[in-house]
């Protein structure tokens, strides 16, 4: 299957590693700054392939080189144009979160890859993660009872350092703040678990430190879904001197889990009324991961490969990506006019949040 990547930056070498270890034909790497390509090359030990072409138009790599599959790894105000120019000239396509900026695009996004008959995944690998799976089948085979309330917490630190790296992050253009960004794959675990339907949200954001970005720092909120479970985040970039956690909790009648580890990696509670033997295996489980985004990049692209083999829809697709999107989206818009938020939203855009912390 031909493989090619658009955007070389930061989290690019995880989208560039997974290709590699699931044998992808590499073709094509995309970036506006040539140098980019080229370190990433060096990196992932392809740097003397001289197979690999270099673009720096996005459009013209697609015509020349028709790949099966792209991954979009750019700026997050790029993900929805670029991922609707693949869609529409028949490319499969794994966008990095967020899927895009505003609800129209995302739903835009569902629209044309059912139009156009191609595979879409949102890039939420954490939800290959061991302890996530174990949790999730928990839920599936109703081990829980009836569920009450749970949380996110992801309590992280970007200094000052981290946002000279690229001036887009934490522009409202292009990224938005510690929800969009850091917290949002926290997000889509919490809701995923509790069933995506949602009633209302209400969220409160601040910029307690980072005064020279457009976006939040700290961002709280309480969600009440449709099934009567109520679910509380909290998402920071705040947190001195380093990462600390991103923990996952899920109570229920007959069940308790906590998930934790810096991306929800590890099993820290595992405790169910009816008691099973492989539940001795689970308490205690700690997945070794080299950074905080973990290791499910490599199966999240196995899955897609395999979607598009067998056409069938991926286990993470652009449902689930609009799905965490807009209850982001909601947490602005109920910053924004001091009110919950009913879902689901109308259409919403970082822009509209432009100039709330000047």
């Amino acid at each position: 299957m031909k493989y090619a990547l658009i955007g070389c930056g930061r989290i690019s070498k995880n989208h560039l590693k997974a290709a590699l270890n699931n044998k992808l034909d590499i073709i094509a790497v995309c970036d506006i700054l040539e140098g980019k390509m080229e370190k990433l090359l060096q990196d992932c030990g392809l740097g003397e392939d001289k197979k690999i072409k270099r673009y720096e138009n996005y459009q013209k790599m697609l015509e020349d080189m028709s790949p099966d599959l792209v991954s979009i790894a750019t700026e997050s105000g790029y993900h929805a144009e670029i991922a609707l120019y693949c869609i529409e000239h028949n490319v499969n396509v794994i966008i990095e979160k967020p899927m895009a900026m505003s609800i129209e695009d995302a739903d835009l996004i569902i629209k044309k890859a059912e139009k156009f008959g191609v595979k879409v995944s949102a890039c939420h690998q954490n939800r290959f993660n061991i302890a996530v799976q174990e949790l999730r089948k928990a839920i599936d085979e109703g081990r829980f009872g009836k569920l009450s309330h749970g949380s996110v917490h992801v309590r992280w630190n970007r200094n000052e350092a981290y946002y000279e790296q690229a001036k887009w992050r934490g522009t409202w253009e292009q990224d938005g703040g510690a929800l969009m960004n850091q917290c949002i794959h926290g997000i889509d675990l919490l809701c995923w678990m509790f069933g995506d339907e949602i009633d209302n949200v209400y969220g409160v954001t601040k910029q307690q430190f980072h005064k020279y970005l457009q976006a939040e720092d700290i961002g709280m909120a309480v969600i009440t879904f449709k099934n009567g479970a109520v679910a509380t985040i909290e998402g920071t970039t705040n947190v001195f001197p380093k990462n600390l956690e991103e923990t996952l909790y899920v109570f229920g009648e007959r069940g308790t889990v906590k998930l934790g580890g810096t991306s929800t990696n590890n099993i820290d509670v595992w405790e169910f009324e009816d008691k099973r033997i492989e539940d001795e295996i689970n308490k205690g489980l700690e997945e070794q991961t080299s950074n905080v985004y973990g290791n499910g990049h490599t199966l999240l692209f196995a899955d897609v490969v395999d979607s598009i083999k067998n056409d069938r829809t991926p286990y993470v697709d652009a449902v689930a990506g609009r799905n965490a999107l807009e209850v982001v989206l909601a947490i602005y818009k109920s910053q924004k006019i001091g009110e919950k938020v009913t879902l689901p939203l109308e259409n919403f855009t970082t822009m509209e949040m432009y100039g709330l912390f000047d």
